[in-house]
């Protein structure tokens, strides 16, 4: 065999494994999660809002990102999952106590 050939198809190779591969593992991966999607599941979009799901259409999710407050989103744009032990409370400020006028 031609050594240039062996170079070009190990070239290749490496495109493959070090490119395409780990990006059909992504795509698989969301895939699977915008099918597994549930009312309930706590969320974060592409944009980065982070909400719980309300309900979910074909094409759509309803995201309850306060009380009373749902965003009609595209169901592709949901980036991941988020665990319960993921949601941190945020801490108050220094100086911020439970007195307003004190």
């Amino acid at each position: 065999m031609d050594p240039s050939f062996l170079f070009l198809f190990a070239i290749f190779a490496l495109f493959y494994f070090v490119f395409f591969r780990p990006q059909q593992k992504r795509m698989k991966a969301h895939q699977a999660l915008m099918r597994s999607l549930k009312p309930g599941d706590l969320v974060v979009t592409n944009s980065g809002i982070h909400g719980a799901v309300a309900e979910v259409e074909d094409q759509v999710v309803w995201l309850e990102v306060a009380p009373e407050v749902e965003l009609k989103m595209s169901r592709s744009s949901v980036s991941e999952r988020l665990e319960e032990s993921d949601q941190v409370e945020p801490e108050p400020e220094a100086g911020e106590s439970g007195d307003a006028g004190a």
